[in-house]
């Protein structure tokens, strides 16, 4: 059996990113997952049934580090001599194709997913772009996740090679059965709000990710900060953590999550679906994505999402169909959005009933995993 090795930075990636795959995928080859170990990697080995290698990979740039991975990894790779190496995530990719041209495996592919020097500047911008050349050129097969990460690749000449979008985009699909509004139990849904002070009468806004710049907290905090002034059935869902190490928020707006009497923050939760259960929009205000699971989740929940004008939102959300789109880093078009929403029921209601029928046709998880494999067959062959 052909041997193929997946790797990513972090395992949090291989676990949330790759749920399922790479399962279904080992029943046509023998899968190796390769990150640093934690309990999201071995959680992996057990749901997945594959086995794992421990190889630490920093997220942050850290010269000596990335030099010791690269090593660690060459030698892994040189030991299990693997038909094909994949990675997702960027710096496990520049890592991995750089270790696996050195170690002679033929065939190694990159997923691009979300990109991060569209929105650098200066020096950091132009090293990002440099190292993601680097990547393309030790690597085989370039794929990025969407349309939109593809025509980035094409307009900063990251790279030459075809670039080719597997099935609709998205580097999982969604499991269409697990992310449905009949999953969750009333009893749950009834109890959770309970919990949360969440009343009949109130509106929800929930926001699903890290709790961090990228993500537009900031201005996400201020419009809603804006709206609960005169709007007081309206309630803002946080679900996901604070990352003050990489990417912090401003101090006033950490400052408002916690006091503000209508922000409820739940931390990071294994299981989203019941807090989708007891909302009424996503508000998605995102400066990058590669191709957002939360948007998917959200839709597949029933749920319409309001989203910023970037790769991958734009593909999953037609705006004023299944959503609304508006520009990155605008505080006033978002807060415009979220009371428009709010105000026209109408219109809430049609976004609502288009919500799960577009992703159960297009992203629906088995069109994805039989399109990888699909790719796999036609690239070992």
């Amino acid at each position: 059996m052909k041997k193929i090795i997946r790797t990513a930075t972090v395992s949090i990636s291989l676990d949330i990113l790759l749920r399922g795959q790479l399962s279904f995928l080992k029943s046509k080859y023998e899968i190796v997952a390769v990150s640093g170990l934690d309990n999201h990697l071995e959680l992996v080995a057990k749901r997945e049934g594959v086995r794992v290698e421990n190889v630490f990979m920093s997220r942050a740039i850290s010269p000596l580090s990335d030099l010791i991975s690269l090593i660690k990894l060459f030698f892994l790779f040189r030991k299990e001599r693997p038909e094909m190496v994949h990675s997702i995530t960027p710096k496990a990719g520049l890592l991995s194709m750089i270790a696996a041209y050195f170690a002679g495996v033929p065939i190694r592919v990159h997923t691009f997913t979300g990109l991060i020097f569209p929105t650098s500047t200066g020096f950091k911008k132009y090293l990002l772009i440099k190292m993601d050349r680097l990547l393309c050129k030790f690597a085989t097969h370039i794929y990025p996740e969407g349309e939109g990460v593809k025509n980035d690749l094409i307009n900063y000449k990251i790279t030459y090679k075809p670039l080719k979008v597997i099935a609709n985009g998205n580097v999982n699909g969604i499991d269409v059965a697990h992310f449905s509004p009949e999953a969750v139990l009333i009893n749950e849904v009834n109890e959770l709000k309970i919990k949360l002070g969440i009343t009949v009468s109130d509106f929800v806004y929930v926001f699903v990710g890290r709790l961090v710049q990228d993500k537009g907290i900031n201005e996400l905090i201020s419009a809603f900060d804006s709206i609960s002034k005169d709007n007081s059935n309206c309630k803002l869902l946080l679900v996901g953590s604070l990352e003050s190490d990489l990417d912090p928020l401003y101090t006033s707006t950490v400052d408002k999550i916690y006091s503000h009497p209508s922000i409820i923050s739940v931390g990071w939760q294994e299981d989203v679906r019941p807090y989708f259960s007891i909302s009424n929009v996503l508000v998605f205000p995102s400066y990058r994505e590669g191709f957002p699971n939360v948007v998917l989740q959200a839709g597949a929940m029933g749920l319409p999402s309001i989203v910023t004008d970037i790769n991958g939102c734009n593909e999953i959300i037609k705006d004023n169909s299944n959503g609304l789109i508006i520009p990155v880093k605008n505080e006033f078009a978002l807060e415009n959005a979220m009371r428009k929403i709010y105000h026209d029921k109408e219109l809430y209601l049609n976004l609502k009933a288009k919500s799960r029928d577009q992703i159960v046709v297009d992203y629906k998880q088995e069109v994805v995993w039989n399109a990888i494999l699909e790719e796999y067959q036609k690239l070992i062959k």
